[in-house]
């Protein structure tokens, strides 16, 4: 099977981190014998190249014959679907589909496609009643894996036993960043001396590393489709405490060490206190059975293969 990828996320040596997880989703259905060839519009880098997304297209589809186009994110979806001569698979990965201008644009894109993914139920409920398969991303259990405290720690230059507090991700306005500020400070007024550690911009590889030397991760979002970084941690065995969004309820279960709260520095702080007196989790074992990279791949390879059965 060969299948064309048409992101505007995607890695670069300028941005490794960018879009990773569909670079591991590639890899992952290459090792079950899938062919991928990807064209990357980098819309980050300037608008305009969404308008030069469709010729390039074109002159894809004119140099190789391909069974299927796969996708990501609502504007490849458009340019993807300027042409009839492959079915199309469109995955959208999160608040696009469930806020602002872009979620009727989503919507219609949905329409057009022959099959379409989300990654969580919040996002299949807000497209209803088009189709749509649940299949969040999955997490490389090679490279998030439980590590040395004491040596990350080392390694990193962070203080050997003062408690620390993860935030990781991108500084924008609906991660509430201010709101993880608050609920550590919150915490220092409970008495426990907690450190929050801010990262981003790092690359993807380094993101274990503060996982294993963190004591919790928090997550303060708005929106979120599935946030990779409560997966990535849990496989870490690394506790989580997050309000309520996207599917982290869902991922979470009952895992004990991870909370998932109310969105107030007080609620937060009081779940960033159990997750502390608890101490490590064994959410990797959760991870590992839902949400392989292997697993996933099967999940989205079933989805290719139920597009061409529909168009044969």
């Amino acid at each position: 099977m060969r299948v064309l990828l048409v992101t505007n996320m995607y890695p670069t040596p300028d941005r490794p981190a960018s879009g990773i997880f569909i670079a591991e989703q590639v890899a992952s259905l290459e090792r079950l014998g899938v062919t991928f060839d990807v064209l990357y519009i980098d819309g980050r880098r300037s608008t305009l190249n969404y308008a030069w997304g469709l010729p390039r297209l074109w002159a894809r589809l004119r140099r190789g014959r391909y069974d299927l186009i796969h996708a990501h994110y609502v504007f490849s979806g458009l340019i993807a679907r300027l042409q009839w001569r492959c079915p199309l698979v469109l995955t959208h990965h999160g608040i696009e589909v469930l806020t602002g201008w872009t979620a009727p644009l989503c919507r219609w894109a949905s329409r057009w496609a022959d099959q379409v993914i989300v990654v969580s139920r919040a996002m299949q409920q807000a497209l209803a009643p088009i189709p749509c398969h649940v299949i969040p991303c999955g997490v490389d259990m090679v490279l998030f894996r439980p590590g040395d405290r004491a040596a990350a720690r080392r390694q990193l230059g962070l203080p050997p036993e003062r408690p620390l507090i993860l935030f990781a991700g991108d500084l924008r306005p609906e991660k509430r960043y201010p709101l993880a500020q608050a609920a550590v400070e919150r915490l220092r007024v409970m008495g426990t001396d907690a450190e929050l550690i801010t990262l981003t911009g790092q690359p993807h590889d380094r993101v274990p590393l503060y996982m294993q030397a963190c004591d919790a991760l928090i997550l303060t979002s708005t929106h979120e489709g599935s946030p990779m970084v409560v997966k990535e941690a849990m496989a870490c065995n690394l506790p989580v405490v997050s309000v309520d969004v996207g599917d982290v309820a869902e991922v979470v279960g009952g895992t004990a060490g991870c909370v998932v709260t109310e969105a107030s520095p007080e609620a937060l702080a009081e779940g960033l206190q159990q997750a502390l007196a608890h101490g490590r989790t064994r959410g990797r074992a959760v991870i590992r059975r839902r949400f392989s990279l292997d697993r996933i791949a099967s999940q989205v390879l079933d989805v290719y293969q139920k597009t061409l059965e529909g168009k044969s």
